[in-house]
């Protein structure tokens, strides 16, 4: 058995360096649709990963997000490039490492900068979900390289790719095609999204899916003649008190058991004294594990606005389900087992508990590769102003991808490979 313990001080001994590259990586906005910001990330993270002498390290150009502007009208969004790395892409085993780097705080967002709250407990955008995750691979990777590495070279079996996309928080539509490559290519998944508050790792996850419904009515003066016009807010209302009754905000789901739905941004209108023509709503639906299907759950969407084309109004909706719910196959449960067993060595008690929450993992696991997804820090409060990461975490849980990583490597864990394309 080789002796890990070399290799995992070592970790404890980034552990300055790991909180200085959170800080400086938290302190560049890189909201989805900031692609400057975006740009000057990805170079920065570019050259930390440089550390890890990578065969190939390349720029993966997205294609534009298909979105609704607040005029109804659909539009290309443009985005910013992914970051892949790849290492013995030959190799009879391989691991696929991968964590997103845009947050959702835009370029205008007040939330800009990190904060030192408590010794431990530091504020800032973007902080555990997910720039956190970004320095635990990378220390992780830095780790299992120096194993590598040490006399003797024995243990070139395994290899690794490396994906840092731009696009997760909106879905990942347009790095979705290289995740579902990524996916046949690789034996196993390790994903570095955060921890759950409690520290546990995600299991089970809900599926997820954005959707805009656009109502365009009929102007007119509101003093005069309202009688002439078909108001599109008042429309809009009632098509979010019915969609509410699928599963609204503290709404139990009347049809879907299981199933939420979240309206998170409406707009339209103009001034006052004007019947509105035009009113737009965005909201998210969320799909539990082993309930209602995508294909149901979408019908039923697409029937319920198309009820609401009748005097005046028009009514159109966009979008759909874009990460179903992941379930945990025989595979994935083994992972998690060889996880909770390094979890153990290193002193942590890990569970694995499902979430509602959903990430590229959903769509790993739907093109069929074993994945974990949680292996990022602790903290909370996440897509908030009050995001925090617990600093200690960053060690914590880079040595438990690192120990992961270097049994992989060393052949202490023995995972069953399936023939792919390369």
């Amino acid at each position: 058995m080789s002796d890990y313990a070399p290799f995992l001080a070592w970790i404890d001994s980034q552990s300055q360096r790991m909180v200085s590259l959170v800080t400086r990586l938290a302190n560049v906005n890189s909201g989805t649709y900031h692609l400057a910001g975006l740009h000057n990330l990805s170079q920065g993270i570019q050259l930390a990963f440089a550390s890890l002498n990578a065969d190939t390290t390349e720029r993966l150009a997205l294609l534009p997000h298909q979105k609704i502007d607040s005029q109804g009208r659909p539009v290309e969004a443009p985005l910013a490039d992914a970051l892949r790395l790849r290492k013995r892409p030959d190799a009879a085993l391989r691991v696929f490492l991968c964590i997103h780097m845009d947050t959702v705080y835009p370029e205008d967002s007040p939330f800009q900068q990190t904060k030192l709250l408590e010794p431990n407990k530091l504020n800032g955008p973007g902080v555990t979900d997910a720039k956190g995750g970004i320095v635990i691979m990378l220390i992780a990777l830095e780790c299992l390289e120096r194993f590598i590495a040490a006399p003797p070279d024995v243990h070139p079996g395994l290899g690794w790719e490396v994906l840092l996309n731009s696009d997760e928080e909106i879905g990942s539509p347009g790095s979705r095609p290289h995740l579902v490559e990524a996916a046949k290519r690789n034996h196993l998944g390790l994903l570095f999204e955060p921890a759950l508050p409690d520290g546990s790792l995600a299991s089970e996850r809900k599926g997820s899916g954005n959707f805009t419904v656009v109502v365009r009515g009929r102007s007119a003066h509101a003093g005069r003649n309202p009688e002439d016009g078909r108001s599109a807010i008042e429309a809009l209302a009632k098509i979010i008190l019915a969609l509410q009754e699928l599963g609204g905000s503290g709404t139990p789901a009347r049809h879907f058991p299981g199933l939420t739905l979240n309206v998170g941004q409406i707009e339209g209108g103009g001034a006052l004294n004007m019947v509105p023509d035009l009113a737009i709503a965005r909201f998210n639906v969320r799909l539990p594990v082993g309930g209602v299907s995508q294909a149901t759950v979408e019908e039923h969407l697409r029937r319920l606005i198309a009820g609401f084309n009748r005097d005046g109004i028009s009514v159109e909706l966009h979008g759909g389900i874009t990460a179903p719910p992941k379930l945990v196959d025989p595979p994935t449960a083994m992972l998690m087992e060889e996880i909770r067993k390094c979890g153990a060595e290193l002193g942590l008690d890990l569970n694995f508990r499902p979430t509602g929450g959903t990430c590229d993992g959903n769509r790993l696991a739907a093109a069929g590769l074993a994945t974990v997804d949680s292996l990022g820090a602790r903290g909370d409060l996440i897509h908030s102003p009050n995001e925090f990461l617990w600093l200690d975490s960053l060690v914590e849980r880079a040595k438990l991808t690192g120990l992961l990583l270097m049994k992989l490597a060393a052949g202490e864990i023995s995972w069953q490979v399936r023939t792919m394309s390369q």
